[in-house]
Protein backbone atom coordinates (compact mmCIF):
# COMPACT_ATOMS: atom_id res chain seq x y z
CA UNK A 1 0.00 0.00 0.00
CA UNK A 2 2.77 2.43 1.03
CA UNK A 3 4.60 1.67 -2.24
CA UNK A 4 1.39 2.34 -4.33
CA UNK A 5 1.11 5.60 -2.78
CA UNK A 6 4.66 6.43 -2.93
CA UNK A 7 4.63 5.59 -6.90
CA UNK A 8 1.60 7.52 -7.35
CA UNK A 9 3.48 10.65 -5.66
CA UNK A 10 6.27 10.07 -7.50
CA UNK A 11 4.32 9.85 -10.88
CA UNK A 12 2.28 13.29 -9.77
CA UNK A 13 5.89 15.21 -9.29
CA UNK A 14 7.09 14.25 -12.58
CA UNK A 15 4.00 14.99 -14.28
CA UNK A 16 3.51 18.23 -12.60
CA UNK A 17 7.11 19.07 -13.41
CA UNK A 18 7.12 18.08 -16.66
CA UNK A 19 3.80 20.35 -17.43
CA UNK A 20 5.18 22.90 -15.26
CA UNK A 21 8.42 22.95 -17.39
CA UNK A 22 6.52 22.54 -20.65
CA UNK A 23 4.47 25.79 -19.73
CA UNK A 24 6.76 28.21 -18.62
CA UNK A 25 9.90 26.83 -19.92
CA UNK A 26 10.13 27.96 -23.12
CA UNK A 27 8.90 31.40 -21.88
CA UNK A 28 11.97 31.51 -19.60
CA UNK A 29 14.35 30.24 -21.53
CA UNK A 30 13.14 32.89 -24.18
CA UNK A 31 13.76 35.98 -21.62
CA UNK A 32 17.16 34.33 -20.28
CA UNK A 33 18.34 34.55 -23.80
CA UNK A 34 17.46 37.90 -24.29
CA UNK A 35 18.91 39.04 -21.51
CA UNK A 36 22.10 37.56 -22.87
CA UNK A 37 22.13 38.57 -26.16
CA UNK A 38 21.17 42.17 -25.31
CA UNK A 39 24.12 42.34 -22.92
CA UNK A 40 22.52 43.09 -19.82
CA UNK A 41 22.32 40.46 -16.21
CA UNK A 42 20.70 37.42 -16.35
CA UNK A 43 18.01 37.23 -14.34
CA UNK A 44 19.75 34.61 -11.53
CA UNK A 45 16.40 34.09 -10.09
CA UNK A 46 14.75 32.85 -13.20
CA UNK A 47 17.55 30.37 -13.76
CA UNK A 48 17.76 28.90 -10.86
CA UNK A 49 13.75 28.21 -10.73
CA UNK A 50 14.49 26.42 -14.26
CA UNK A 51 17.60 24.89 -12.91
CA UNK A 52 15.65 23.31 -9.90
CA UNK A 53 12.39 22.40 -12.09
CA UNK A 54 15.30 19.75 -13.89
CA UNK A 55 16.16 18.34 -10.90
CA UNK A 56 13.05 18.21 -9.61
CA UNK A 57 12.04 16.19 -12.43
CA UNK A 58 15.44 13.74 -12.81
CA UNK A 59 14.97 12.80 -9.02
CA UNK A 60 11.41 12.25 -9.16
CA UNK A 61 11.98 10.32 -12.69
CA UNK A 62 14.52 8.26 -10.98
CA UNK A 63 12.44 8.09 -7.54
CA UNK A 64 9.41 6.63 -9.67
CA UNK A 65 12.08 3.99 -11.25
CA UNK A 66 13.26 2.75 -7.93
CA UNK A 67 9.77 2.43 -6.75
CA UNK A 68 8.63 0.74 -9.39
CA UNK A 69 10.80 -1.96 -9.83
CA UNK A 70 10.12 -2.35 -5.82
CA UNK A 71 6.60 -2.84 -7.21
CA UNK A 72 7.34 -5.42 -9.16
CA UNK A 73 9.74 -7.36 -6.94
CA UNK A 74 6.65 -7.01 -4.00
CA UNK A 75 4.61 -8.36 -6.29
CA UNK A 76 6.66 -11.59 -7.44
CA UNK A 77 7.24 -11.82 -3.52
CA UNK A 78 3.29 -11.74 -3.02
CA UNK A 79 3.19 -14.48 -5.65
CA UNK A 80 5.37 -16.78 -4.43
CA UNK A 81 4.10 -16.47 -1.47
CA UNK A 82 0.60 -17.34 -2.56
CA UNK A 83 2.01 -20.32 -4.45
CA UNK A 84 3.64 -21.87 -1.14
CA UNK A 85 0.54 -21.33 0.89
CA UNK A 86 -1.62 -23.33 -1.46
CA UNK A 87 0.72 -26.04 -3.21
CA UNK A 88 3.07 -28.51 -1.50
CA UNK A 89 6.65 -27.49 -1.84
CA UNK A 90 7.48 -31.10 -2.73
CA UNK A 91 5.16 -31.99 -5.47
CA UNK A 92 3.80 -28.81 -6.83
CA UNK A 93 0.35 -30.43 -5.93
CA UNK A 94 -2.14 -28.27 -4.09
CA UNK A 95 -2.10 -28.67 -0.19
CA UNK A 96 -5.44 -29.68 1.52
CA UNK A 97 -6.65 -26.43 1.97
CA UNK A 98 -6.42 -25.40 -1.44
CA UNK A 99 -8.36 -29.09 -1.99
CA UNK A 100 -10.94 -28.05 0.30
CA UNK A 101 -11.20 -24.45 -1.66
CA UNK A 102 -11.34 -25.60 -5.31
CA UNK A 103 -12.78 -28.83 -4.65
CA UNK A 104 -16.30 -26.30 -3.30
CA UNK A 105 -15.66 -24.63 -6.33
CA UNK A 106 -15.42 -27.82 -8.22
CA UNK A 107 -18.96 -28.36 -6.84
CA UNK A 108 -20.61 -25.70 -7.39
CA UNK A 109 -19.70 -26.11 -11.00
CA UNK A 110 -21.08 -29.59 -11.01
CA UNK A 111 -24.04 -28.68 -9.63
CA UNK A 112 -24.85 -26.21 -12.86
CA UNK A 113 -23.68 -28.59 -15.67
CA UNK A 114 -25.76 -31.29 -13.59
CA UNK A 115 -22.98 -33.35 -13.31
CA UNK A 116 -21.03 -34.79 -10.43
CA UNK A 117 -17.62 -34.80 -8.67
CA UNK A 118 -15.33 -37.82 -7.50
CA UNK A 119 -12.98 -37.42 -5.30
CA UNK A 120 -10.09 -40.57 -5.03
CA UNK A 121 -8.25 -40.74 -1.68
CA UNK A 122 -4.43 -42.37 -2.85
CA UNK A 123 -2.51 -43.73 0.27
CA UNK A 124 1.32 -46.06 -0.70
CA UNK A 125 0.79 -48.91 1.18
CA UNK A 126 4.02 -49.55 3.44
CA UNK A 127 5.93 -46.22 2.39
CA UNK A 128 7.31 -45.84 5.56
CA UNK A 129 9.45 -49.05 5.26
CA UNK A 130 11.19 -47.02 2.11
CA UNK A 131 11.80 -44.19 4.42
CA UNK A 132 13.44 -46.62 7.03
CA UNK A 133 15.80 -48.87 4.45
CA UNK A 134 16.43 -45.91 2.05
CA UNK A 135 16.37 -42.84 3.77
CA UNK A 136 14.35 -39.43 3.55
CA UNK A 137 15.88 -38.02 0.65
CA UNK A 138 14.47 -41.37 -1.40
CA UNK A 139 11.61 -41.36 -0.16
CA UNK A 140 11.24 -37.83 -1.28
CA UNK A 141 12.28 -38.99 -5.08
CA UNK A 142 9.86 -41.46 -4.67
CA UNK A 143 6.62 -39.47 -3.82
CA UNK A 144 7.75 -36.52 -6.56
CA UNK A 145 7.89 -39.66 -8.93
CA UNK A 146 4.22 -40.87 -8.25
CA UNK A 147 3.31 -37.24 -8.26
CA UNK A 148 4.20 -37.41 -12.01
CA UNK A 149 2.67 -40.98 -12.93
CA UNK A 150 -0.41 -39.11 -10.73
CA UNK A 151 -0.78 -36.14 -12.68
CA UNK A 152 0.21 -38.16 -16.26
CA UNK A 153 -3.15 -40.42 -15.47
CA UNK A 154 -5.68 -37.33 -14.55
CA UNK A 155 -8.03 -35.64 -17.02
CA UNK A 156 -7.88 -31.76 -17.90
CA UNK A 157 -9.57 -30.07 -15.13
CA UNK A 158 -8.70 -32.27 -12.54
CA UNK A 159 -7.81 -31.61 -8.87
CA UNK A 160 -4.55 -32.95 -7.51
CA UNK A 161 -3.26 -32.56 -4.20
CA UNK A 162 -0.98 -34.03 -1.56
CA UNK A 163 -2.48 -33.98 1.84
CA UNK A 164 -0.06 -35.68 3.81
CA UNK A 165 3.32 -37.69 4.08
CA UNK A 166 1.94 -40.85 0.88
CA UNK A 167 -1.59 -39.09 0.71
CA UNK A 168 -2.49 -37.65 -2.41
CA UNK A 169 -6.28 -36.99 -3.76
CA UNK A 170 -7.92 -36.21 -7.11
CA UNK A 171 -11.10 -34.33 -8.03
CA UNK A 172 -12.73 -34.92 -11.16
CA UNK A 173 -16.40 -33.66 -12.92
CA UNK A 174 -18.00 -36.34 -14.32
CA UNK A 175 -21.40 -37.62 -15.61
CA UNK A 176 -23.33 -39.32 -12.81
CA UNK A 177 -24.76 -42.22 -14.97
CA UNK A 178 -21.39 -43.32 -16.51
CA UNK A 179 -19.44 -43.99 -13.45
CA UNK A 180 -17.14 -46.23 -15.18
CA UNK A 181 -15.21 -43.36 -16.12
CA UNK A 182 -14.31 -43.09 -12.56
CA UNK A 183 -13.29 -46.68 -12.38
CA UNK A 184 -11.36 -47.14 -14.88
CA UNK A 185 -9.21 -44.24 -13.87
CA UNK A 186 -9.25 -45.93 -10.21
CA UNK A 187 -7.77 -48.97 -12.20
CA UNK A 188 -5.18 -46.99 -13.56
CA UNK A 189 -3.58 -45.32 -10.65
CA UNK A 190 -3.94 -48.78 -8.57
CA UNK A 191 -2.03 -50.81 -12.01
CA UNK A 192 0.93 -47.60 -12.03
CA UNK A 193 1.67 -47.15 -8.53
CA UNK A 194 2.01 -51.37 -8.88
CA UNK A 195 4.88 -50.68 -11.07
CA UNK A 196 8.67 -50.68 -10.19
CA UNK A 197 9.95 -46.93 -9.71
CA UNK A 198 13.40 -46.68 -10.76
CA UNK A 199 15.49 -44.31 -8.59
CA UNK A 200 18.94 -43.15 -9.70
CA UNK A 201 20.53 -46.78 -9.04
CA UNK A 202 17.26 -48.17 -6.44
CA UNK A 203 14.37 -49.32 -7.70
CA UNK A 204 11.57 -49.37 -5.40
CA UNK A 205 8.14 -51.94 -5.06
CA UNK A 206 5.40 -50.17 -3.61
CA UNK A 207 1.61 -50.75 -4.00
CA UNK A 208 -1.36 -47.76 -3.37
CA UNK A 209 -4.51 -48.16 -1.95
CA UNK A 210 -7.57 -46.15 -3.32
CA UNK A 211 -10.98 -45.01 -2.27
CA UNK A 212 -13.48 -43.24 -3.97
CA UNK A 213 -16.40 -41.36 -2.77
CA UNK A 214 -18.77 -39.29 -5.23
CA UNK A 215 -21.05 -36.18 -4.38
CA UNK A 216 -24.67 -37.05 -5.06
CA UNK A 217 -24.36 -39.59 -2.65
CA UNK A 218 -24.85 -37.78 0.54
CA UNK A 219 -21.26 -35.60 0.44
CA UNK A 220 -22.85 -32.35 0.11
CA UNK A 221 -19.41 -30.25 0.84
CA UNK A 222 -15.99 -30.93 -0.24
CA UNK A 223 -14.83 -31.81 3.32
CA UNK A 224 -17.04 -34.55 3.21
CA UNK A 225 -16.05 -35.89 0.06
CA UNK A 226 -12.42 -36.14 0.68
CA UNK A 227 -13.56 -37.95 4.42
CA UNK A 228 -15.62 -40.43 2.62
CA UNK A 229 -13.35 -41.42 0.22
CA UNK A 230 -10.32 -41.73 3.36
CA UNK A 231 -13.17 -43.84 4.84
CA UNK A 232 -13.18 -46.11 1.56
CA UNK A 233 -9.43 -45.70 0.83
CA UNK A 234 -9.20 -47.42 5.15
CA UNK A 235 -11.61 -50.32 3.32
CA UNK A 236 -9.39 -51.16 0.55
CA UNK A 237 -6.09 -51.71 3.02
CA UNK A 238 -8.06 -53.97 4.94
CA UNK A 239 -9.54 -55.73 2.21
CA UNK A 240 -5.79 -56.42 1.21
CA UNK A 241 -4.21 -53.71 -0.43
CA UNK A 242 -3.08 -52.47 -3.44
CA UNK A 243 -6.80 -52.18 -4.81
CA UNK A 244 -9.75 -49.61 -4.87
CA UNK A 245 -13.21 -49.13 -2.74
CA UNK A 246 -16.11 -47.03 -3.65
CA UNK A 247 -17.98 -45.39 -0.13
CA UNK A 248 -20.34 -47.04 1.23
CA UNK A 249 -22.16 -45.93 4.65
CA UNK A 250 -21.95 -49.14 6.08
CA UNK A 251 -17.82 -48.27 5.80
CA UNK A 252 -18.86 -45.31 7.90
CA UNK A 253 -20.40 -47.64 10.64
CA UNK A 254 -17.91 -50.55 10.67
CA UNK A 255 -15.00 -47.40 11.43
CA UNK A 256 -17.02 -46.01 14.01
CA UNK A 257 -17.01 -49.92 15.80
CA UNK A 258 -13.23 -49.90 15.19
CA UNK A 259 -12.44 -46.98 16.71
CA UNK A 260 -14.50 -47.79 19.80
CA UNK A 261 -12.55 -51.03 19.65
CA UNK A 262 -9.10 -49.30 19.27
CA UNK A 263 -10.10 -46.56 22.36
CA UNK A 264 -11.34 -49.91 24.46
CA UNK A 265 -7.95 -51.55 23.71
CA UNK A 266 -5.93 -48.91 25.41
CA UNK A 267 -7.27 -49.70 28.67
CA UNK A 268 -8.52 -53.41 28.48
CA UNK A 269 -4.78 -54.53 28.07
CA UNK A 270 -3.25 -52.68 31.25
CA UNK A 271 -7.15 -53.87 32.60
CA UNK A 272 -5.98 -57.22 31.72
CA UNK A 273 -9.25 -57.77 29.80
CA UNK A 274 -7.13 -59.39 26.93
CA UNK A 275 -6.57 -62.95 28.68
CA UNK A 276 -4.79 -66.45 27.11
CA UNK A 277 -6.39 -69.31 25.66
CA UNK A 278 -5.07 -72.40 25.35
CA UNK A 279 -5.28 -74.52 22.09
CA UNK A 280 -4.14 -78.14 22.48
CA UNK A 281 -1.39 -79.57 20.51
CA UNK A 282 -1.27 -83.31 20.25
CA UNK A 283 1.25 -85.35 19.63
CA UNK A 284 0.01 -87.71 16.38
CA UNK A 285 2.30 -90.88 17.02
CA UNK A 286 1.03 -91.45 20.82
CA UNK A 287 -2.00 -89.39 20.93
CA UNK A 288 -1.00 -87.47 24.30
CA UNK A 289 -1.27 -83.89 25.18
CA UNK A 290 2.06 -82.41 24.47
CA UNK A 291 1.50 -78.62 24.79
CA UNK A 292 -0.70 -75.93 24.35
CA UNK A 293 -0.86 -72.79 21.63
CA UNK A 294 -1.41 -69.39 22.96
CA UNK A 295 -4.45 -67.40 21.72
CA UNK A 296 -5.58 -64.08 22.63
CA UNK A 297 -9.46 -63.44 23.47
CA UNK A 298 -10.55 -60.14 24.69
CA UNK A 299 -13.23 -60.49 27.81
CA UNK A 300 -15.20 -57.20 27.33
CA UNK A 301 -17.20 -55.89 29.86
CA UNK A 302 -20.27 -54.95 28.13
CA UNK A 303 -19.74 -57.02 24.53
CA UNK A 304 -18.65 -60.58 25.73
CA UNK A 305 -15.74 -62.23 24.32
CA UNK A 306 -14.32 -60.82 21.50
CA UNK A 307 -12.31 -62.74 18.99
CA UNK A 308 -8.26 -61.77 17.93
CA UNK A 309 -9.52 -61.26 14.41
CA UNK A 310 -11.40 -58.14 15.55
CA UNK A 311 -8.77 -56.94 17.54
CA UNK A 312 -5.53 -57.89 16.60
CA UNK A 313 -5.34 -56.20 13.84
CA UNK A 314 -6.44 -52.74 15.72
CA UNK A 315 -3.26 -53.72 17.67
CA UNK A 316 -0.93 -53.64 15.31
CA UNK A 317 -1.77 -50.79 13.36
CA UNK A 318 -2.32 -48.89 16.27
CA UNK A 319 1.18 -49.88 17.75
CA UNK A 320 -0.33 -51.67 20.70
CA UNK A 321 0.35 -55.10 19.31
CA UNK A 322 4.14 -55.14 21.36
CA UNK A 323 2.38 -54.59 24.77
CA UNK A 324 -0.79 -56.82 24.17
CA UNK A 325 1.52 -59.39 23.07
CA UNK A 326 3.99 -59.77 26.68
CA UNK A 327 0.47 -59.26 28.48
CA UNK A 328 -0.85 -62.44 27.22
CA UNK A 329 3.13 -64.23 27.38
CA UNK A 330 3.44 -62.68 31.08
CA UNK A 331 -0.53 -64.12 32.12
CA UNK A 332 0.36 -67.52 30.32
CA UNK A 333 3.84 -68.15 31.72
CA UNK A 334 2.44 -67.66 35.29
CA UNK A 335 -0.84 -69.95 34.86
CA UNK A 336 1.67 -72.82 33.28
CA UNK A 337 4.32 -72.69 35.54
CA UNK A 338 3.27 -75.47 37.94
CA UNK A 339 1.72 -77.70 34.63
CA UNK A 340 3.65 -80.86 33.88
CA UNK A 341 7.21 -80.39 32.80
CA UNK A 342 6.78 -82.28 29.28
CA UNK A 343 3.79 -79.51 28.57
CA UNK A 344 5.29 -76.93 26.15
CA UNK A 345 3.46 -73.30 25.46
CA UNK A 346 3.53 -71.94 21.68
CA UNK A 347 3.27 -67.96 21.30
CA UNK A 348 2.82 -66.08 17.79
CA UNK A 349 5.40 -63.33 16.89
CA UNK A 350 3.53 -60.30 15.29
CA UNK A 351 5.28 -59.20 12.15
CA UNK A 352 5.37 -55.47 13.65
CA UNK A 353 7.05 -56.81 16.69
CA UNK A 354 10.33 -58.38 14.53
CA UNK A 355 11.21 -54.55 14.05
CA UNK A 356 11.73 -53.96 17.59
CA UNK A 357 15.31 -54.62 18.16
CA UNK A 358 14.95 -55.38 21.90
CA UNK A 359 12.11 -58.11 20.89
CA UNK A 360 14.27 -60.73 22.41
CA UNK A 361 15.20 -59.03 25.81
CA UNK A 362 11.68 -57.92 26.30
CA UNK A 363 10.61 -62.01 26.39
CA UNK A 364 14.00 -62.79 28.31
CA UNK A 365 12.52 -60.58 30.87
CA UNK A 366 9.16 -61.86 30.71
CA UNK A 367 10.30 -65.47 31.36
CA UNK A 368 13.09 -64.53 33.88
CA UNK A 369 10.00 -62.30 36.05
CA UNK A 370 7.19 -65.21 35.78
CA UNK A 371 9.71 -68.08 36.20
CA UNK A 372 8.93 -69.86 33.48
CA UNK A 373 10.87 -72.60 31.95
CA UNK A 374 12.91 -70.94 28.64
CA UNK A 375 13.11 -74.62 27.27
CA UNK A 376 9.65 -75.42 27.45
CA UNK A 377 8.24 -72.01 24.96
CA UNK A 378 8.38 -71.79 21.76
CA UNK A 379 7.97 -69.00 19.21
CA UNK A 380 6.06 -68.83 15.77
CA UNK A 381 7.05 -66.29 13.63
CA UNK A 382 5.63 -66.14 9.84
CA UNK A 383 7.85 -66.21 6.89
CA UNK A 384 6.47 -62.93 5.23
CA UNK A 385 7.42 -61.22 8.74
CA UNK A 386 11.30 -61.91 7.42
CA UNK A 387 11.03 -60.09 4.86
CA UNK A 388 10.79 -56.08 6.13
CA UNK A 389 14.51 -57.16 7.77
CA UNK A 390 15.75 -60.32 7.75
CA UNK A 391 18.84 -59.41 9.48
CA UNK A 392 17.16 -58.36 12.31
CA UNK A 393 15.02 -61.16 12.29
CA UNK A 394 18.19 -63.56 12.86
CA UNK A 395 19.89 -61.63 15.25
CA UNK A 396 16.60 -61.44 17.48
CA UNK A 397 15.85 -65.57 16.82
CA UNK A 398 19.36 -66.21 17.58
CA UNK A 399 18.95 -64.56 20.92
CA UNK A 400 16.08 -66.41 22.04
CA UNK A 401 17.77 -69.68 20.42
CA UNK A 402 20.65 -68.73 23.39
CA UNK A 403 18.32 -69.05 25.91
CA UNK A 404 17.12 -72.54 25.10
CA UNK A 405 13.79 -71.27 23.31
CA UNK A 406 12.91 -73.27 20.05
CA UNK A 407 11.61 -71.23 16.56
CA UNK A 408 9.00 -72.45 14.93
CA UNK A 409 7.98 -71.30 11.35
CA UNK A 410 4.20 -70.33 11.14
CA UNK A 411 1.63 -71.02 7.93
CA UNK A 412 4.69 -72.45 6.20
CA UNK A 413 2.70 -72.43 3.01
CA UNK A 414 0.56 -70.02 2.54
CA UNK A 415 3.86 -67.51 1.90
CA UNK A 416 7.14 -67.78 -0.59
CA UNK A 417 7.88 -71.14 1.10
CA UNK A 418 11.78 -70.14 0.62
CA UNK A 419 13.97 -72.42 1.62
CA UNK A 420 16.55 -69.87 1.84
CA UNK A 421 14.57 -68.64 4.88
CA UNK A 422 14.55 -72.00 6.60
CA UNK A 423 18.75 -72.40 6.17
CA UNK A 424 19.23 -68.76 7.16
CA UNK A 425 17.23 -68.77 10.65
CA UNK A 426 17.58 -71.08 13.45
CA UNK A 427 14.03 -73.23 12.97
CA UNK A 428 13.19 -76.25 15.08
CA UNK A 429 9.73 -76.74 13.80
CA UNK A 430 7.47 -76.29 10.79
CA UNK A 431 3.64 -75.40 10.84
CA UNK A 432 1.46 -76.57 8.15
CA UNK A 433 -1.11 -73.86 7.67
CA UNK A 434 -4.95 -74.98 8.40
CA UNK A 435 -5.95 -73.94 4.82
CA UNK A 436 -4.28 -77.09 3.22
CA UNK A 437 -4.79 -79.19 6.13
CA UNK A 438 -8.67 -78.58 6.31
CA UNK A 439 -9.10 -79.83 3.09
CA UNK A 440 -6.56 -82.09 2.67
CA UNK A 441 -9.16 -85.40 2.65
CA UNK A 442 -10.93 -84.26 -0.53
CA UNK A 443 -8.24 -81.75 -2.34
CA UNK A 444 -5.56 -83.58 -4.10
CA UNK A 445 -3.88 -80.15 -4.77
CA UNK A 446 -3.92 -79.87 -0.88
CA UNK A 447 -3.00 -83.48 0.08
CA UNK A 448 0.02 -82.88 -2.24
CA UNK A 449 1.51 -79.67 -0.54
CA UNK A 450 0.94 -81.04 3.11
CA UNK A 451 3.07 -84.40 1.86
CA UNK A 452 5.64 -82.34 0.17
CA UNK A 453 5.91 -79.71 3.36
CA UNK A 454 6.29 -82.92 5.65
CA UNK A 455 8.54 -84.80 3.27
CA UNK A 456 10.69 -81.70 3.75
CA UNK A 457 10.39 -80.94 7.39
CA UNK A 458 11.67 -84.63 7.27
CA UNK A 459 14.54 -84.19 4.69
CA UNK A 460 15.24 -80.83 6.79
CA UNK A 461 15.18 -82.58 10.39
CA UNK A 462 12.03 -80.13 11.13
CA UNK A 463 9.25 -82.16 12.40
CA UNK A 464 5.83 -80.39 11.59
CA UNK A 465 2.40 -79.51 13.20
CA UNK A 466 -0.03 -79.19 11.36
CA UNK A 467 -2.88 -76.87 11.73
CA UNK A 468 -6.84 -76.92 11.51
CA UNK A 469 -7.34 -80.97 12.31
CA UNK A 470 -11.19 -80.76 12.72
CA UNK A 471 -12.32 -84.87 12.10
CA UNK A 472 -10.11 -88.19 12.52
CA UNK A 473 -9.89 -88.61 8.86
CA UNK A 474 -8.07 -85.73 8.80
CA UNK A 475 -5.93 -86.20 11.63
CA UNK A 476 -5.16 -90.27 10.33
CA UNK A 477 -4.17 -89.11 6.63
CA UNK A 478 -1.88 -86.67 8.70
CA UNK A 479 -0.66 -89.37 11.16
CA UNK A 480 0.16 -91.64 7.62
CA UNK A 481 1.90 -88.54 6.10
CA UNK A 482 4.41 -88.33 9.21
CA UNK A 483 3.16 -85.00 10.68
CA UNK A 484 4.73 -84.68 14.36
CA UNK A 485 2.11 -82.75 15.89
CA UNK A 486 -1.62 -81.50 15.10
CA UNK A 487 -3.92 -79.22 17.03
CA UNK A 488 -7.61 -78.04 16.04
CA UNK A 489 -10.98 -78.31 17.37
CA UNK A 490 -11.14 -81.68 16.62
CA UNK A 491 -9.01 -82.11 20.10
CA UNK A 492 -12.11 -79.53 21.66
CA UNK A 493 -11.91 -75.74 21.64
CA UNK A 494 -9.46 -73.31 23.04
CA UNK A 495 -9.65 -73.08 26.77
CA UNK A 496 -9.23 -70.47 29.45
CA UNK A 497 -6.90 -70.88 32.42
CA UNK A 498 -9.19 -71.86 34.45
CA UNK A 499 -10.51 -75.07 31.86
CA UNK A 500 -7.19 -75.61 30.81
CA UNK A 501 -6.12 -76.20 34.50
CA UNK A 502 -9.38 -78.32 35.02
CA UNK A 503 -8.31 -80.61 31.96
CA UNK A 504 -4.90 -80.77 33.45
CA UNK A 505 -6.18 -81.56 37.04
CA UNK A 506 -7.74 -84.36 35.71
CA UNK A 507 -4.97 -85.79 33.36
CA UNK A 508 -2.86 -85.83 36.40
CA UNK A 509 -0.89 -83.17 34.68
CA UNK A 510 -0.57 -80.35 37.23
CA UNK A 511 2.34 -80.68 39.19
CA UNK A 512 0.41 -80.01 42.29
CA UNK A 513 -1.21 -83.27 41.91
CA UNK A 514 0.80 -85.83 39.93
CA UNK A 515 4.41 -85.10 42.21
CA UNK A 516 3.04 -83.62 44.98
CA UNK A 517 0.13 -85.70 46.03
CA UNK A 518 2.60 -88.31 45.61
CA UNK A 519 5.23 -88.03 47.68
CA UNK A 520 2.04 -86.81 50.58
CA UNK A 521 1.11 -90.29 50.09
CA UNK A 522 4.41 -91.85 50.62
CA UNK A 523 4.70 -89.90 53.61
Amino acid sequence: MLGTRGAFVTGAIVGTSLLMFVATGGSVAATLVAQARGGGAVDRTLLIAMLLNVAIIVFARHRHQVLSRTLVQLGDADERANQLASRDPLTGFLNRRSLSEDSATMLARARTRNKAVAMLFIDLDHFKSVNDMHGVAVGDLLLRAVAVEIAALLPSGALAARLGSDEFACGLLFDAGHPDVVVRLAEKLVARLAQPFRLDTITIHLSASVGIARSDFDCASGDALLRAADIAMFAAKRAGRGRFAWFDPAMERALQVRNDLENGLRSAIPDLQIVPYFEQQVDLVTGKLSGFEVLARWEHPTRGLIGPDQFIPIAEESGMIGELSLSIMRQAFAAARDWDGSLTLSVNISPTQLRDAWLAQKIIKTLTETGFPAHRLEVEITESSLFDNLALAQSICGSLKNQGIRIALDDFGTGYSSLAHLRALPFDRIKIDKSFVQTIVGNAESAAIVNTIARLGDSLNLPCTAEGIEDKAIEERLRALGCAKGQGYHYGRPLPVAKARQLLAERRLLRFSGETIGRRLAG
